[in-house]
């Protein structure tokens, strides 16, 4: 929901919403865990769903790490009114909706089950492993000589590959899990699939480790020493 400071027509509004289609240059914010710097991201959808006067109920489908608060700053400053972020509901990521959600009740009484009863039942039941969450990335498989390495943040080299998935493109994000369909780290392709197959070398450079380190051996220590 964006709350508009300024009285402004309709048809200047859907102008507005407009402009912002396709790659927008957005700084994160000061109270920010990242660093604040200019990068590009991309709006593929911008609808005005309902308007009530100075309120717009605006849907928007837009790349991982695109700060909406800022859309609707920036929406106020083009349209000369000044504009904020009143409400922000977010009903999908990736492959998963607010169909997959459960209630926070749900996984208090699945809890209170597990700790009173010992009945992990309903736990498993609203729990889902991230592996799940994360099955839309494109998938590359390691060997397990290769995991602590990646686990320490090295990058993802060619021999350590076990298999690839078709398709995969420089600079898209790919998870990189075992043998045992288990992930290690989320990271961004360097070289497509027929690139990394034809030239070898560095495929993927780790962007997040999820797997803690020493969960697999770490035969790139023993190789070093």
């Amino acid at each position: 929901m964006i709350r508009l400071h300024g009285d402004m027509s309709d048809d200047d509004v859907e102008w507005g919403l407009s402009q912002f289609l396709g790659e927008v240059y957005q700084t994160p914010p000061v109270r920010s865990n990242v660093a604040r710097q200019v990068r590009i991201r991309t709006v593929y959808e911008l609808e005005l769903i309902e308007r009530e006067r100075r309120d717009l109920l605006v849907r928007m489908v837009v790349s991982g790490g695109t700060y909406i608060r800022k859309i609707c700053h920036d929406l106020g400053l083009l349209l000369g009114t000044g504009a904020h972020m009143c409400e922000l509901r977010r009903v999908r990521i990736g492959e998963k909706s607010e169909g997959d959600a459960v209630k926070i009740q749900e996984v208090q009484r699945a809890a209170w089950a597990r700790k009173s009863v010992g009945d992990e039942e309903e736990l498993r039941k609203v729990i889902r492993p991230i592996e799940d969450f994360l099955s839309f990335l494109p998938r590359i498989e390691v060997l397990d000589t290769t995991v602590d390495a990646i686990c320490h943040g090295a990058p993802l080299a060619f021999p350590g590959i076990a298999r690839i998935e078709e398709g995969i493109s420089s600079g898209t994000r790919v998870g990189i899990y075992t043998l045992k369909g288990e992930l290690v780290a989320v990271a961004v392709a360097v070289k497509s699939t027929e690139e990394a197959i034809d030239k070898g070398g560095i495929v993927a450079r780790t962007d997040r480790v999820f797997m803690p380190r020493g969960t697999y051996l770490s035969y790139w220590r023993r190789k070093k020493t």
